[in-house]
C-alpha cells in the first residue's frame, strides 16, 4: 500500500509519516517547501511537492501511484483567518477533488472534536477554524464519492504517547489527546479501513488498534 500525507511536515503529520513508514508502508510526504524534504526523509518518508494554494488539477501528479490520501494539513495558529479558509477549507476541498481526479478512493481526514457543535465554536476562541473544518467535513461526506474516514481528535498535546484512546469523548475525564496517539489512530485506520465513519477520540484506556477494530 502507498499513502500520501498532505501536511506531512506538520506536528501530527510528522508523527504519521514516522509511524506509518515503520509499518513497511510506502509513505509520501506532501510538502510545499523543498527545505522540508530532509525532515520527511529522516522520518522514513519520501517527499513530494504539494501546494494547497494551487489548483486541484496541479495536485493530481503528486497523487500518482497512491492508494490512500491522508489530509493532516492546517494553516497553523500564527496565520490569519484568510489562511484558515485557504488551507483548512479550500485546500482540503481541492485535495478531495484532486483525489477523485486521480482515481483514488480512500481519503482520511484529520478534523477536530467539536466541529459539529456550533455552540462550541463560539466558546473556542478560534471560530473560523471550526467553521472551516465543519464545511470541509461536510463536503467530504456529501459532495464526494470517496471512501472517507474522518477523525476528530480532542485538544492536541505534545505529551508522550499512551497508546490508548477512547472513542467516547463525551464520557471521558479528559478532552485531550497526544499528537502521537492521533497519528497511531490514523495508522490503524490505514490498516483497518473504516469507510464512511466519523471517529471522535481522546486519550483513554483502550489500545488504539482495539478501539479502531471495535468500530
Amino acid at each position: 500500500m502507498t499513502t500520501l500525507i498532505i501536511g506531512a511536515h506538520g506536528h501530527v503529520g510528522q508523527h504519521i509519516v514516522k509511524q506509518l513508514a515503520a509499518t513497511g508502508e510506502t509513505v509520501y510526504g506532501g510538502i510545499r517547501n523543498a527545505q522540508q524534504a530532509d525532515t520527511i526523509k529522516s522520518l522514513g518518508g519520501q517527499p513530494r511537492m504539494f501546494d494547497l494554494m494551487g489548483t486541484a488539477d496541479a495536485m493530481v501528479p503528486a497523487m500518482n501511484g497512491i492508494d490512500t490520501v491522508i489530509f493532516s494539513a492546517g494553516s497553523g495558529g500564527s496565520t490569519g483567518d484568510d489562511m484558515t479558509l485557504n488551507i483548512d477549507l479550500d485546500g482540503a476541498i481541492k485535495a478531495m477533488l484532486a483525489t477523485e481526479k486521480a482515481g483514488i478512493k480512500r481519503f482520511i481526514m484529520v478534523s477536530a472534536l467539536g466541529t459539529d457543535d456550533r455552540s462550541f465554536w463560539e466558546k473556542s476562541g478560534i471560530r473560523p477554524y471550526y467553521v472551516a473544518k465543519y464545511y470541509a467535513d461536510q463536503w467530504l461526506r456529501h459532495r464526494t464519492n470517496l471512501a472517507y474516514t474522518i477523525l476528530r481528535p480532542g485538544m492536541l498535546t505534545n505529551d508522550d504517547p499512551t497508546g490508548k484512546i477512547t472513542l467516547d469523548p463525551a464520557n471521558s475525564d479528559t478532552s485531550a489527546i497526544t499528537r502521537a496517539d492521533v497519528a497511531a489512530t490514523v495508522v490503524a485506520v490505514v490498516q483497518h479501513p473504516l469507510p464512511g465513519k466519523i471517529i471522535e477520540l481522546v486519550n483513554g484506556d483502550v489500545p488504539v488498534v482495539d478501539a479502531v477494530q471495535s468500530v
